[in-house]
């Protein structure tokens, strides 16, 4: 049976998720989310107080496929997600950035949004990503950004949703009133890049999870 998540999407750079190169990928942050959500399952980034969006939809994405990082870095196909520092925005929120090195019990992580800001590790968020091994992958995906849309207060009040810590889960058939309403209504949107992300304007920034501040350098 299929399950939807809804979070708050707290910063919105077009790192987490990455809905660039027509593919729309969860790789880093939501180790919980990334750990139980399977192909099949939504996922829904609602506004919060910070982006002044709360009520809002910033994407929806259904998974079509979920791999390890080590996939997603061997894969080919996700070469474009790969951080490039003196690229185009979109290459520089590259979230594919994570290898797990076997022979050496260690993982390495890409000169990247969540490196530090002269290309060496950070550890704290180096170990909160990798709580999960696994990267959501979407073909299916609705990206608002900062045309983010009104979610439909009937359907959130029924669903008893109400903007908090982590996330919430629901059973397809809780939640189908909300795949449904954004599929009919935005189905001209399917698998685009509607507007830039909240905080794209930073992409050169780097973001530490634990002290939740970004630096530019």
């Amino acid at each position: 049976m299929s399950s939807v998540y809804i979070y708050v999407v707290d910063r919105d750079f077009g790192f987490a998720p990455n809905p660039f190169h027509g593919i729309c990928t969860l790789a880093t942050c939501k180790p919980r989310i990334r750990n139980s959500a399977g192909a099949n399952d939504w996922i829904f980034g609602v506004g919060g107080a910070r982006l002044k969006s709360a009520g809002k939809c910033i994407f929806a994405m259904k998974i079509t496929q979920k791999v390890t990082f080590n996939e997603y870095w061997e894969n080919p196909e996700f070469k474009n997600k790969k951080p490039v520092r003196n690229g185009s925005k979109k290459m520089l929120l590259g979230d594919n950035i994570y290898y797990y090195l076997e022979e050496e019990r260690r993982w390495t992580q890409a000169f990247s949004h969540h490196s530090n800001a002269d290309g060496t590790i950070n550890e704290y968020n180096l170990n909160r990503d990798t709580q999960s091994k696994n990267v959501l992958i979407s073909k299916h995906f609705y990206y608002f950004g900062i045309a983010a849309v009104v979610l439909p207060n009937d359907i959130m009040t029924n669903l008893g949703y109400k903007n908090g810590v982590g996330h919430r889960k629901y059973t397809i058939e809780e939640a189908q009133p909300l795949v449904t309403w954004l599929e009919s209504a935005y189905s001209d949107k399917l698998n685009l890049v509607t507007a830039d992300p909240f905080d794209f304007d930073k992409s050169e920034a780097h973001y530490s999870v634990q002290t939740n501040k970004i630096l530019i350098q």
